[in-house]
């Protein structure tokens, strides 16, 4: 067990590292200035330029700017915003929390309706139930983020007035952030004391139409994954012998197939976690949802170097813990799976 968590460790940096560097890179590479953009073009002094330029320290060559970066980083210091001179971890903290909602949210929606259809899928495999709900996933699984989020505001906001647009509560409740998760801080005694549960539905209507759009392309993933490993598991011997003692086929599928085609599922909720939270960048775009998603798109605008260097890292590593974690569940699930996890 030790060189499992030693090679996973090792893999983690190496990948970190791996990350950094090319994230460092690419958005050196992108066209624009960040000190023009903060001095301005119209009231550039070339003195000034230059200072600005120096303390910032991109006056270095790039490989010197990354190799004090990753230093800082062991240091546990991310930078300083350079459009707030802000630390960029108590950025990245203030927003993190409403795309932690919106993500769980998100996946739970995809969670909860996909794996019963993918099971549907399974049981009734080449009918119409099957046709019907591996089609509808493939249309989500292949509809573009940008295109679904707009269209359920146009039809849900705008003509059937049932959500609000953009925001995570409504204006006009000022609720004290103990988690910054709107739903359970909106249920707290002195948010219900003062405003009862109108605050709490507010914050749920605000987060039905993003958490949607979010899900939609987990839910199609989940649901063909789920699909595909039951039918996988119920053709085995053991299934076919516990269908034969007469066992009704409710039993069957969740007491002796569910388990066993729980693995790659899991593995799916897990790549998915880390990819819904990477999605929300343009989920919150839309919807202008206050997460780091929205914070890094407008940090790419203003070349915030270290905003988005320490964003993606931020994001990077939860990503790779993720994974790490779900090779840890497999073991619980599986301990047959032991020794081939350390290999």
């Amino acid at each position: 067990m030790f060189l499992f968590f030693s090679k996973k460790a090792l893999d983690m940096i190496l990948t970190l590292v791996g990350i950094t560097f090319v994230c460092f890179l690419m958005i050196r590479m992108v066209p624009g200035d960040p000190i023009l953009l903060m001095i301005g073009e119209r009231n550039i002094d070339k003195a000034a330029y230059e200072e600005a330029k120096h303390n910032l320290g991109l006056d270095k060559p790039v490989m010197l700017q990354f190799l004090d970066y990753v230093k800082k980083v062991i240091q546990g210091d991310l930078g300083t915003s350079i459009v707030s001179k802000a630390p960029v971890w108590e950025e990245f903290k203030e927003r993190f929390p409403a795309t932690l909602e919106l993500s769980l949210v998100g996946l739970f929606f995809a969670t909860f309706l996909a794996i019963p259809f993918g099971i549907l899928a399974a049981v009734k495999k080449n009918t119409f139930f099957d046709y019907f709900l591996m089609g509808g996933s493939l249309a989500g699984y292949s509809m573009p983020i940008f295109w679904w989020g707009l269209a359920l505001i146009l039809i849900f906001s705008v003509h059937l007035g049932i959500t609000p647009v953009s925001g995570r509560i409504a204006i006009e409740y000022d609720v004290p952030l103990a988690t910054g998760l709107y739903l359970l801080d909106t249920l707290s005694k002195e948010v219900r004391a003062a405003e009862g549960f109108a605050p709490f539905w507010s914050a749920l209507r605000h987060l039905i139409l993003p958490s949607i759009v979010l899900g939609t392309i987990p839910l199609a993933i989940i649901a063909r994954m789920t699909r595909s490993s039951f039918l996988e598991v119920l053709s085995e011997d053991y299934i076919r012998t516990a269908r034969a003692k007469g066992m009704s086929e409710s039993k069957v599928i969740f007491v002796h197939a569910f388990r066993n085609a729980l693995i790659p599922i899991v593995t799916t909720l897990a790549l998915c976690f880390g990819s819904i939270i990477t999605g929300a960048i343009l989920t919150e775009t839309i919807f202008s949802w206050p997460g780091i998603g929205k914070w890094i798109v407008a940090s790419l605008t203003s070349r915030d170097y270290p905003a988005i260097q320490g964003g993606i890292l931020i994001i990077a590593f939860i990503i790779v813990v993720t994974n790490t974690l779900v090779d840890i569940i497999y073991i619980a699930l599986n301990p047959r799976m032991k020794s081939a996890l350390l290999t």
